[in-house]
């Protein structure tokens, strides 16, 4: 798991299988229950940041000289 230079280990201790998977159910539920409360800012977040990504170019631009 820890192989990957480029990810960052935390040392875990063993836990059983059935910790393990009531762990990730609780994340599960969590991460829902978060994205619902806050679903809204985080989407507005994303928003205003995707709009400074678009690029914006003028089709038209008045210019008395010709192209070529």
């Amino acid at each position: 798991m820890c192989s990957d230079h480029g990810y960052q280990c935390i040392p875990l201790r063993p836990i059983s299988d059935e910790a393990a998977v009531e762990i990730l159910d609780f994340l599960q539920v969590f991460t829902t229950d978060f994205e619902i409360r806050y679903g809204e800012h985080i989407r507005r977040y994303y928003d205003e940041r995707s709009r400074h990504n678009i690029v914006r170019s003028n089709p038209y631009v008045a210019t008395d000289d010709p192209p070529f």
